[in-house]
């Protein structure tokens, strides 16, 4: 299987990249880590050092210590791909924050972005 260009980059170019998104349409950083964090299982603080660190995207996929549960429900079309049907798993948590994030961005409630 082909490796994917973005497992590769640093969590630490990557994420600020997602927080800025959100917040040229208004919301925080502190919404981005919630919904990093509910679909990672990280803290808030393992967000903070993985900036710091030498971690690729993948690897912060990767070693998710508890994805939620509920994250089978997070379904749409990012980047014009369903994320239901991407067929890499890697990919597919990958494209399920994104799609969190466009929510985010897009103005929806928290209560709806994290499927409660």
């Amino acid at each position: 299987m082909k490796e994917e260009k973005v497992f590769g980059l640093m969590f630490s170019r990557v994420y600020p990249l997602l927080v800025a998104k959100a917040e040229k349409k208004g919301r925080t950083r502190e919404e981005v880590d919630e919904l990093t964090c509910w679909l990672t299982g990280y803290t808030k603080e393992e967000l903070e050092m993985f900036l710091e660190q030498e971690l690729t995207y993948g690897d912060f996929f990767r070693n998710a210590p508890a994805p939620a549960k509920n994250r089978e429900n997070i379904t749409g079309v990012i980047c014009g791909v369903r994320v239901e049907q991407i067929e890499d798993p890697l990919m597919r948590e990958i494209r399920r924050l994104d799609k969190l994030v466009d929510e985010l961005a897009k103005g929806k409630p928290m209560e709806k972005i994290l499927r409660q």
